[in-house]
């Protein structure tokens, strides 16, 4: 294989995968392959992009838990800047681990990507000053058909790291903060997506 290592099917979840890219380094500063193509099919890893994004958030932002309801997408998510730490729940039916969620750091510093099959939720929380997320995706993106779960469920018990705060039935993040007081910061969206079950 080339320029990745692949840890694949993470958490026992199948269809989740960690990539870490070789990165070649020196005084100067470091170059690295984010994606190729021919590496990814060699790891058993037959995607094919469509659409890259990039989003910029501040500390304590909570942006998910998402999926697409008619037109799922898989996702290659990574850190340029920043710290957060990425979840994923498994919503496809008929699934073993339906409802299981596994979640992994991805940092500017480990430079680990995260693969997230379709049929997924998918979300993740700020967890430095800044964070610039970068995704590519396996569909386009389609107004209308995103759906989404509580963050907070649960049924699920995603352990959020350092977050404080109790679970008042709902998904709003009031009360909810980072150990330095930063409170949790969700979309007004965000706030009321109902539980899995």
């Amino acid at each position: 294989m080339g320029q990745i290592k692949v840890e694949k099917n993470v958490g026992g979840i199948e269809g989740l995968h960690i990539i870490e890219p070789a990165v070649h380094g020196d005084s100067r500063g470091y170059f690295m392959e984010t994606y190729n193509k021919r590496d990814m099919e060699e790891a058993g890893l037959n995607m094919n992009f469509v659409q890259d994004n990039q989003s910029m958030s501040t500390k304590g932002v909570l942006r998910g838990l998402h999926f697409q309801k008619q037109y799922p997408q898989g996702k290659l998510v990574r850190v340029i800047k920043g710290k957060v730490f990425d979840v994923a729940v498994d919503l496809r039916k008929g699934s073993k681990t339906y409802g299981k969620w596994f979640g992994v750091e991805l940092t500017e510093e480990n430079k680990k990507q995260f693969y997230i099959s379709e049929g997924f939720a998918h979300g993740f929380l700020v967890l430095s000053d800044t964070a610039e997320f970068c995704y590519k995706v396996t569909d386009f993106y389609r107004p209308g058909d995103e759906g989404g779960l509580a963050w907070n469920d649960p049924s699920i018990g995603i352990e959020w790291p350092e977050v404080k705060g109790q679970y008042k039935g709902n998904a709003d993040s009031e009360g909810y903060s980072l150990p330095d007081g930063t409170p949790l910061n969700l979309s007004e969206k965000d706030k009321k997506w109902e539980c899995l079950l």
